[in-house]
């Protein structure tokens, strides 16, 4: 069994990720190494054009790469080399190139190896992980049982397209693409790397409006929006010749989306508006309370996981009628009564800021009658309401009031 060729072929490349298991099609299970076989391949210059996800059935599969192999010059497997009969990679494979399935000795001592380092017989049915179609590699596991493959498919008047197999075990996948996969790989002198951007205030419309020429179709780097629970992200893609040249694009590209956006932006990568606000906090040795009530509690939660105590003292909420009682004269929704709650948390814990946040009701759908959210920021001698019109899609209303009050602070402490 010979090591294929993997002579580069011409560029550009591309790539697709076929994802295989019932498990995948039925929604049981997430496909989450598809996300990240994507952003590997990236790094390396390939840009992914095509993610499958299929069931255990033999002849989807075959049917599956075929297709793949005609419009990709990369193929990743992910899943199907287990011992069991569902696992059909090997042998989907195997058919794809009209060859046999034969056994690997190599393969076969490592996996009884395995075994016998755990005191345990290795069921007759583990034999097949040892067997590979005549024409591929193995890919050696060194944490699983499952070795991956490596297979070279001509192609009519093109370079071969090159496929791997890997087990569906992430561990094992994330490792055996790193050290098995990548070095296999055809070089395209070419590599990507990526900047996240976040912001929060305005909308995915008025974002794209705002920044007009950087997300335009065919600029290098290429600028996407994507909208998550009310925070707008700009992600830079850079392709380049070398890490240099793809992050001076990238400081380039950042440098503009910063000036246009301004105040609006709140942090990069895995920011969230909370560690904004924390690291604010913590630069001016300040503290905060909070109370709340429409958010039920979920932004003292966002603040509690990140902070020991030390910058948010405490965090009450309040049910709407516990709300109502503190003054029954009163709308539970009035801006003076979160107002008078912001200022009671503040001056009980001793806080230097307090945010309330008032009782507030979800309208069900669309054509709803919007409702009304209060949030309050009471920084000792300065109280700042804003309004929060309560509409739209209903399942990130809680997400946008939480934010609202996270980014009314971080703009007071700028």
């Amino acid at each position: 069994m010979s090591e294929p060729n993997s002579s580069s072929p011409a560029l550009p490349l591309s790539a697709e990720i076929v994802a295989i298991g019932t498990e995948l099609t039925t929604g049981e299970k997430l496909d989450t190494n598809s996300q990240w076989l994507s952003l590997a391949l990236a790094d390396l210059g390939i840009p992914v054009r095509f993610h499958t996800t299929i069931g255990d059935d033999l002849k989807t599969n075959v049917d599956v790469l075929r297709l793949a192999v005609e419009r990709a010059d990369v193929v990743i497997v992910s899943g199907g080399l287990g011992p069991t009969l569902d696992d059909l990679t090997r042998e989907a494979l195997a058919q794809l190139q009209a060859v046999p399935l034969v056994l690997h000795p190599e393969s076969l001592e490592a996996i009884e190896s395995y075994f016998r380092k755990r005191g345990r017989p290795m069921p007759e049915r583990n034999r097949v992980q040892a067997m590979f179609p005549e024409t591929a590699a193995p890919l050696p596991n060194p944490v699983g049982t499952a070795p991956g493959i490596w297979m070279t498919v001509a192609r009519a008047g093109r370079e071969a397209c090159q496929i791997a197999a890997l087990p569906g075990v992430p561990s094992e996948l994330y490792r055996m693409f790193r050290d098995q996969v990548a070095p296999r790989l055809p070089q395209t002198g070419t590599i990507i790397r990526r900047k996240r951007i976040h912001s929060f205030g305005l909308g995915e419309a008025q974002v794209d409006e705002v920044l007009k020429d950087v997300t335009a179709r065919g600029r290098d780097p290429e600028v996407g929006i994507t909208a998550h629970q009310a925070t707008i992200t700009l992600r830079i893609n850079a392709p380049g010749q070398s890490v240099e040249e793809c992050e001076r694009k990238i400081a380039e590209t950042s440098r503009i989306i910063e000036e246009r956006l301004g105040e609006y932006i709140f942090g990069t990568e895995d920011d969230e508006l909370e560690h904004a606000v924390l690291r604010l906090l913590a630069a001016g040795r300040k503290t905060l309370a909070v109370v709340e009530s429409g958010t039920k509690g979920a932004l003292a939660a966002r603040l509690a996981d990140l902070d020991d105590g030390t910058h948010f003292r405490q965090g009450i909420t309040l049910p709407e009628q516990q709300w109502i009682a503190h003054e029954p004269t009163r709308t539970p929704l009035a801006p003076a009564k979160t107002e008078e709650l912001a200022r009671w948390i503040r001056a009980t814990t001793g806080a230097d800021f307090a945010l309330a946040v008032s009782p507030y009701r979800v309208p069900p759908t669309l054509s709803a009658d919007p409702e009304i959210a209060y949030v309050v920021l009471d920084g000792g001698g300065t109280i700042v309401t804003e309004r929060v019109l309560i509409s739209g899609n209903p399942e990130i209303q809680q997400a946008r009031v939480v934010k609202t009050a996270l980014d009314l602070l971080r703009r007071r402490l700028r």
